[in-house]
């Protein structure tokens, strides 16, 4: 199986591309607006059709058509999930809550179909939610195949007295971990902790002439033919115990059992080199949260720590086997998968997640090879995705042009900026442009004109206008007009305008080389730019990989006819410009 990477429903993704039976390791951390106001989510809302998580970052889930035909088809199957569905309706209602529980059933159903007999789930969540999804997990996986409830504290308590908490400080997340078949030789690696130093230097207190620290442990074992610990003598000393007598000569040949003088209990030198560590146990406050100072820190709000998903890859999969997160977000268990040498499938319906995941994995896995499934080719499938979503539509065609969407890629009015360019322009320094997405069928002079006043407004060095349709002559015109600006020395047309054919046909803008995101984020907590590596635009095009969109409701029925089998696509002129790139850069 090759890794990788789909934009979408990943309802829709399970159930046409991920075959039964055929993944290793689930790992999901489904969206939740955990710090919303409780009781919002057991009101009923009269708003319909709302797509979960369309937009990045809004994990709020509402009850809608959506919720109504995964409830439907719940009730449908029958069976102990149908059961308990059922009454969570009746006492719930048709609030926000009730249409998580859903859409989380209907999901972690094909979890379950696609999961190995030897797999285990891992269901990262907060308490807010977790009682209802710990019902929903007994009723599809069996209660019987319930392993763990793993506590992980997310971030240290802190006094919030102020602001007038009733409340303990709120500071564990609950990771759900169930296998497929508890009689089957499910995959469980034990992993262990290193002791603190405090416990060694109270256990460990004696060292050999070779400096090797070792602790003196019992040897004796209980007595009684049922314990099945012969008695006999050792040194002198007649007791039972623990090893038969050449096990025991043995470990007297190899110096291993000490009597610290005539007459006592011989001892097991017990050597902490030879130690693996505690194990690990359910409390997990060993893995701190990704910080505002932290080297892997994206700017991602829902970032989780590598080491958290290396714990779980490492414990519940060996090397080559498949690792899925149906929500992938910014990537992390996507790159614990890869470091660890475990293939891996991550789906994620925000372009703007699927964009950072593909620029962490250049950044941080240059070696990583990875597909993106059903990316626009063409004019005509660049057109389809903006008839679905224009928003999508706008963080794909921003990436195209080698730039990061506003504001984290959210809805809403964005004062004409769709997106930012950030470039290095040499000796450290950093600039930025302007990016305007303009996917309608119409354009006008007026577009340029008003590019150029944000640009003004904005202090930006420069702007992109990215449009579907040809530009106009008096578009052309303007922007010529508009004059040029020097970045490190060098001139560049200060409003360029770009269809998105010319992108897709490897025609990058003219610019500084760019930042992507995972290059970008480290320089909001550190100072400089001189410790970052950017892009040249032909490198940053030839990442421009997306998917179209697949949604539920109503544009699930429009997407069927939009061809998602075939792998992403970069223009034979755009792989050029990044091998010659490479090869001078090795030169």
């Amino acid at each position: 199986m090759t890794n990788s990477l789909y934009f979408g429903d990943n309802l829709h993704v399970l159930r046409k591309y991920v075959q039964d039976e055929t993944v290793d390791l689930i790992y999901l951390d489904p969206p939740f607006n955990s710090n919303a106001d409780y009781s919002v989510l057991f009101t009923a809302k009269s708003a319909r059709g709302h797509r979960a998580q369309i937009q990045a970052f809004e994990d709020f889930w509402r009850w809608g058509d959506e919720a109504e035909e995964a409830l439907d088809e719940i009730r449908a199957r029958g069976g102990s999930c149908a059961a308990i569905v059922r009454a969570l309706r009746e006492a719930l209602g048709p609030t926000d809550m009730m249409a998580y529980i859903v859409m989380m059933a209907v999901r972690l159903i094909e979890m379950h179909r696609v999961l190995r007999a030897t797999g285990s789930l891992y269901l990262h969540c907060d308490p807010t939610a977790s009682h209802y999804l710990k019902l929903i997990l007994d009723s599809i996986f069996g209660k019987h195949n319930y392993i763990n409830e793993i506590s992980w504290r997310r971030t240290t308590a802190k006094a919030d007295y102020q602001q007038g908490a009733k409340h303990f400080p709120r500071t564990r997340d609950i990771i759900y971990r169930y296998c497929k078949d508890s009689s089957s030789e499910y995959i469980y690696n034990q992993t262990f902790r290193p002791y603190d130093a405090s416990y060694i230097a109270s256990k460990y207190r004696h060292r050999d002439l070779d400096g090797r620290l070792y602790r003196l442990d019992n040897l004796t074992g209980p007595g009684g033919a049922s314990k099945g610990n012969a008695f006999y003598s050792v040194m002198g000393v007649e007791r039972h115990w623990r090893y038969s007598r050449d096990k025991m000569q043995s470990l007297i040949e190899d110096g291993r059992i000490i009597q610290t003088r005539p007459g006592t209990v011989p001892q097991y030198k017990r050597y902490l080199d030879e130690m693996p560590g505690v194990p690990v146990s359910d409390d997990w406050d060993d893995i701190r949260p990704v910080n505002s100072q932290a080297h892997e820190r994206l700017g991602y709000p829902t970032q989780k720590p590598v080491a958290l998903l290396e714990r779980i890859i490492e414990t519940s999969s060996n090397p080559g086997d498949v690792v899925l997160d149906p929500f992938c977000g910014c990537g992390t268990a996507v790159h614990a998968a890869q470091k660890l040498q475990r293939k891996w499938i991550g789906v994620d319906i925000t372009h703007l997640a699927i964009h950072v995941i593909a620029d962490r994995l250049s950044r941080w896995m240059p070696l990583a090879r990875f597909k993106i499934y059903g990316q626009p080719r063409d004019v005509a499938g660049a057109q389809a995705l903006a008839d679905l979503d224009k928003y999508q539509f706008q963080w794909w065609a921003t990436w195209l042009a080698g730039g990061q969407p506003h504001g984290g890629g959210k809805k809403g009015a964005d004062g004409g900026i769709d997106g930012t360019l950030e470039f290095a322009t040499g000796r450290g320094e950093q600039n930025w442009g302007v990016v305007s997405v303009k996917g309608g069928k119409n354009v006008g002079v007026d577009m340029v004109r008003q590019l150029d006043a944000v640009i003004r407004n904005e202090g930006a060095a420069m702007g992109v206008l990215v449009t579907m349709a040809e530009p106009t002559r008096e578009m052309e015109r303007w922007a010529v007009t508009a004059g040029h600006v020097v970045l490190g020395n060098v001139r560049y047309r200060r409003i360029q305008i770009r269809t998105i054919e010319q992108l897709l046909a490897g025609q990058a803008i003219d610019a500084p080389h760019l930042l992507t995101t995972v290059q970008e984020a480290p320089a909001k907590s550190t100072r400089g730019a001189g410790n970052k590596v950017a892009l040249s635009p032909a490198d940053a095009l030839a990442q421009r990989n997306m998917l179209l969109a697949i949604t539920g409701g109503k544009a699930a029925g429009r997407q069927g006819a939009l061809d998602l089998d075939e792998p992403a696509l970069v223009s034979p002129r755009a792989l050029d410009a990044v091998k010659l790139s490479r090869t001078r850069r090795s030169a």
